[in-house]
């Protein structure tokens, strides 16, 4: 269905340098992934725990700049 996010309450239309902006958070959200995981296959002598929580982090600014961008209505 085109156009689902007017559907969706708090969404909104965006505008083409905030769908620039969007595109551009998860191409660099998913290289960031991607050194994550090489981290994590390192070897032994890398600490899982704190691997956990790096990602935990990118996760959660990943998410930080995509809504600062969205700027949903919702909670």
């Amino acid at each position: 269905m085109e156009n689902q996010h007017r559907q969706i309450l708090g969404y909104r239309e965006l505008s083409q340098a905030e769908v620039y902006l969007m595109n551009t958070v998860k191409t660099q959200a998913v290289q960031v992934e991607a050194l994550v995981e090489a981290v994590k296959r390192a070897g032994e002598e890398i600490d899982p725990r704190w691997v956990a929580i790096a990602r935990a982090h990118f996760q959660e600014g990943f998410m930080a700049l995509t809504r600062s961008i969205t700027r949903p209505t919702t909670f």
